[in-house]
């Protein structure tokens, strides 16, 4: 108690948590489109400190540890990986890489550490960078022994790339948007996309162990996971490459009326009528329009406000015909 007679302040202790192969596999993805660690080249090192930075001016707490969690061959740290070790605050985690390039037991590692620290009140916060739905249960876990999950996610280059359940059950969930993770990763030159994408055969002079990936591939790590939900919070917008086109009008208004008929037909009448009479959608609900219908188009709209608003537009056209009104325009 202080002399005014008022308790002290709590205060929090946090721990970041961060599953290397999805952070690493989704901003390959989001800046190179690439479909392997070996494509580009990541300073890790600086990485891990604005990381930190950025979660203290999130969570305004005392810092336990980064924990890195990554995979290796047999366990055996590379030398990146023996750097990483040695920075102060770090815990350098490793699973297993497999012949394959797929990493095994990283995971568990993640939720056996995440409840083990809630359980012991070594943290009052834990923020995690991860996306697999396996993750879930270590939330749960922390939170039952209220410790609160802060989950940060990759900016998508469309869609989404975290699991909807894994989002359901944090308690808050943001995005590391794609100017802050640019600076770390520098693609690598001489790489043909194609050929990185899995081993092949050794040439002349080259061992078929170097021909293994150095780390797993975004389809070899999560093409089986379930990642079907928008973030909770808004997204930002994605710097795009200023020569690549905006999209057409006529297939955006086109996705807009396919997802609006599909909400129909999926989420009943009842359910969209609670939504009228517009022109505005309520934030969540805008997200997941935004997200339903990239996955139609293949391709982001959030660097096109205007593209936005034509979707919104079509969405309300739809709608609108469903229910015999006049049709009404967004106001952004």
């Amino acid at each position: 108690m202080t002399e005014t007679g008022s308790p002290l302040p709590l205060l929090s202790r946090y721990a970041i948590m961060v599953d290397v192969g999805y952070i690493y596999a989704s901003a390959g993805e989001l800046l190179f489109g690439a479909t392997a660690r070996k494509e580009y080249k990541v300073d890790a090192d600086k990485l891990i400190q604005a990381l930190s930075r950025h979660a203290e001016d999130q969570v305004r707490g005392e810092l336990l540890r980064v924990y890195w969690y990554d995979a290796a061959r047999d366990r055996v740290p590379t030398f990146d990986q023996r750097v990483i070790a040695q920075m102060p605050w770090v815990k350098l985690r490793l699973g297993n890489l497999n012949a394959r390039g797929q990493q095994k037991g990283v995971d568990a590692q993640i939720r056996a550490d995440m409840e083990a620290l809630a359980r012991h009140r070594a943290i009052t916060d834990a923020i995690l960078v991860a996306g697999d739905e396996d993750m879930v249960p270590a939330v749960e876990a922390a939170q039952a022994y209220g410790v609160r999950v802060h989950l940060w996610g990759v900016e998508p280059p469309y869609g989404t790339n975290q699991a909807e359940r894994l989002v359901w059950e944090s308690d808050t969930v943001d995005v590391i948007e794609r100017s802050f993770i640019e600076p770390f990763f520098t693609r690598q030159l001489g790489t043909d996309p194609a050929a990185a994408a899995e081993p092949g055969p050794a040439r002349a002079g080259q061992s078929v162990q170097a021909q293994i990936p150095q780390a797993p591939s975004p389809a070899q790590v999560f093409g089986d996971r379930h990642m079907s939900r928008p973030m909770s919070r808004p997204l930002p917008v994605a710097h795009l490459p200023p020569s690549r086109l905006g999209p057409d009008r006529e297939r955006v208004e086109e996705a807009g009326e396919h997802v609006a008929q599909k909400w129909i037909l999926t989420r009943g009448e009842d359910n969209i009528r609670d939504l009228l009479p517009g022109p505005i959608l309520p934030p969540v609900i805008d997200k997941e329009l935004l997200v339903d219908a990239e996955k139609e188009l293949g391709l982001s709209l959030r660097a096109y406000q205007e593209a936005r608003e034509w979707l919104r537009d079509a969405f309300w056209a739809r709608v609108h015909r469903q229910f015999g009104l006049g049709v009404g325009k967004s106001k952004g």
